[in-house]
């Protein structure tokens, strides 16, 4: 069995996932404010999101192109309780995303604000964020892997964006220390990570 774009696509996320864990990593931002000022700040959240976006082509169409056979179909009804879970996580995607400000989330809040603040940064603890520190990331791994039909082509993606998201969510945690300090060591003790309810503590 040819599983050509299968690797295909898994060298292509490697590539993927090392340009922006080398953008979203704190050296490159302090070199960036370093090298453009500190007005950088602006522009840097909509400047890595746009380029997220058009790196993120090659794979779309690695999955869309290079050969692939299929793994499985989730069966009736089964595939119908599938569909709704998938729902579900998207709309708490999208109201995770609404939650943090849309603008925010985009870049557009941070290209808006004054010369020099870069967008004063805000830690939402209310909503989803009071379960789970990173719900859209949960809501994207249940998108990903609730999918009623696998292939091949999808696995390889749904395995490199899985790791993407679980090395991201490592500098995201970083950068969130150092911009909250103590406030957000709180919060990492009381809430977990990704997975709600696997911790237990009194309010």
């Amino acid at each position: 069995m040819n599983h050509t774009g299968f690797w295909w696509i898994l060298l292509v996320w490697a590539l993927y996932g090392a340009l922006h864990s080398l953008l979203a990593s704190m050296t490159v931002k302090e070199l960036a404010t370093r090298w453009l000022g500190v007005g950088v700040g602006r522009f840097y959240r909509l400047f890595y999101n746009l380029v997220g976006s058009v790196t993120l082509l090659p794979l779309l169409t690695a999955i869309a192109l290079l050969p692939d056979r299929p793994l499985y179909r989730i069966p009736f009804p089964w595939e119908g309780l599938a569909m709704l879970i998938e729902g579900l996580a998207g709309l708490g995607l999208l109201f995770g995303v609404l939650q943090t400000g849309a603008l925010q989330f985009l870049g557009l809040a941070q290209l808006m604000a004054p010369p020099g603040s870069g967008g004063k940064p805000r830690l939402v603890v209310s909503g989803l964020y009071r379960y789970v520190r990173h719900p859209l990331y949960l809501f994207g791994l249940v998108l990903l892997w609730l999918l009623p039909q696998m292939t091949w082509n999808l696995l390889a993606f749904n395995l490199g964006a899985t790791a993407y998201i679980l090395v991201g969510i490592q500098f995201e945690e970083r950068r969130l220390l150092k911009e909250f300090g103590q406030v957000y060591a709180d919060y990492q003790r009381n809430v977990p990570m990704l997975v709600p309810l696997t911790k237990f503590h009194r309010r």
